[in-house]
């Protein structure tokens, strides 16, 4: 986690749901997390802004995505990016390695 936490880990993927509607970002992130998956990815940068743009200036996407990465199978973990790096308008995220069978 402090690996993720800093931006020590390569980065695989990115997604930038910048200007989306809840709706097409939820599609968008489904996508390419199954695409993330399906090319082995381990950590990925969504950029999700920081709600400027948004009524009432408010960080809509980020709550919204903190929340869909919760219900997300294959996130073991994600955090706000470093602020080289997008800082809070930005997450990197940690993904299950598909190569690995899940324990039953």
């Amino acid at each position: 986690m402090h690996d993720l936490r800093r931006g020590y880990l390569e980065i695989g993927a990115e997604l930038d749901l910048h200007g989306l509607t809840v709706r097409y970002a939820r599609e968008d992130l489904n996508r390419f997390l199954a695409a993330c998956n399906q090319r082995g990815i381990r950590c990925a940068r969504i950029i999700h802004g920081k709600g400027y743009g948004s009524e009432g200036r408010q960080p809509v996407l980020k709550q919204k995505l903190n929340l869909w990465l919760r219900q997300r199978e294959e996130v073991l973990a994600f955090t706000s990016a470093p602020r080289h790096d997008g800082g809070t308008g930005a997450a990197y995220v940690l993904l299950r390695n598909p190569n690995k069978s899940k324990r039953k």
